[in-house]
């Protein structure tokens, strides 16, 4: 392709960090650098505590282990979203139940989830699409009214914000992805985000393989002991030096990212305006993080010519998520409350322009000179 839909983001400090991690003889999890990028999240989101981990997968099985999921428990999701949102709670027995999503921002519609509610439903997972937020005040009262948690899905979120309030630090858990098509990567990470300061001690615990290894090394126990059950959800310490390179320069980042997402937003707005497309809507109380540039064509039909004129153009553009209750895993261990009026529709509509750290603005030119072609 001469323009790929996704190169992964790079700032030139990475070789030098990952060094810097190899000198010191410290490359496995919770060294310096995975300190520092704790920390950064921390002072970022205004969660009590963060902690990385090997995948924003393992985040959700963190955060659903936190939530004491057992078998039986209901938890409410949308269908429009990756299979890792599900599969951290059907690994613990739970049913997801999935509600249809709003067609403005592709997310969970907040109105529909109360209908939803049983007596096995223990909590709610609002993913929010694209780095824009759900409706979280009405998500956060639902919850309160029913005693329900709250884990967001931010895999997308980091940077973004909902009246000022930073995503995944409004629920009671929130996730983070750090995969290599996210805003910042470490190739394959993520990090958990908890509010309450209760929940930390044994979210170290289940991170550390069971034990109190993280109070050993700050010097709180003499030895550390198998004290729960747990898994191994730390990253290496060279991952975290990848990392660290991108969130020093993640004001640069992300400002580079809105630039070309107004670009895009400028050069399409006749098409826009002329109803041969329809794009992103950002509800004015949100902050995005341009984690995609995404617009929707008229039908499946369209989208898959669309896709094809693209692609001899020499331009990666893809489509996103197959709905999960259509899926063989979703029919077996989900199920959906409601009607399917917009999750499977706009799913077939949607495609994604290339989006990506260092984008060139000519590049920019370029496709959209393509997207206007197309409906020429």
């Amino acid at each position: 392709m001469k323009i790929n839909f996704n190169v992964p983001p790079f700032t030139g400090k990475e070789y030098e960090y990952i060094k810097q991690a190899v000198d010191a003889q410290k490359i496995c999890g919770d060294g310096q650098f995975t300190r520092n990028c704790n920390s950064w999240i921390e002072e970022n989101t205004g969660c009590s505590k963060a902690l990385l981990t090997t995948s924003c997968t393992h985040a959700t099985e963190l955060a659903a282990l936190l939530a004491d999921i057992k078998p039986g428990d209901e938890v409410i999701m949308p269908s429009y979203t990756f299979c890792s949102t599900a599969d951290a709670f059907v690994l613990r027995g739970a049913t997801v139940v999935f509600v249809d999503i709003r067609p403005d921002t592709m997310n969970m519609d907040e109105n529909l989830i109360e209908d939803a509610i049983t007596e096995k439903t223990r909590a709610i997972v609002p993913v929010h699409y694209a780095g824009v937020s759900c409706e979280m005040d009405k998500i956060m009262e639902i919850a309160s009214k029913h005693g329900l948690l709250v884990i967001e899905d931010a895999a997308q979120g980091i940077m973004s914000a909902y009246k000022g309030k930073a995503l995944g630090a409004i629920g009671d858990f929130g996730c983070f992805s750090f995969h290599e098509t996210k805003n910042f990567s470490m190739g394959e990470g993520g990090a958990i985000l908890i509010k309450d300061d209760s929940y930390i001690e044994k979210a170290e615990i289940f991170r550390e393989k069971g034990t109190d290894r993280s109070k050993y090394y700050r010097g709180q126990v003499d030895k550390y002991r198998w004290q729960d059950f747990g898994s191994s959800y730390l990253p290496s310490e060279l991952n975290a030096a990848y990392l660290w390179a991108q969130l020093e320069m993640a004001d640069i980042i992300n400002a580079d990212r809105l630039d070309s997402w107004n670009h895009y937003r400028d050069r399409l707005s006749v098409l826009e305006s002329a109803g041969k497309i329809e794009w992103q809507f950002i509800p004015e109380y949100c902050k995005h993080n341009a984690h995609m540039f995404y617009i929707k064509l008229k039908d499946v039909d369209e989208r898959t010519r669309f896709i094809d004129h693209m692609k001899k153009n020499e331009i990666l553009t893809v489509f996103h998520y197959v709905p999960l209750h259509s899926a063989p895993a979703g029919l077996k261990y989900c199920r959906f409350n409601g009607e399917d009026r917009y999750t499977t529709r706009e799913s077939e509509r949607l495609v994604r322009l290339p989006m990506y750290y260092g984008l060139k603005p000519d590049d920019i030119e370029y496709i959209c000179d393509k997207v206007e072609e197309f409906f020429r």
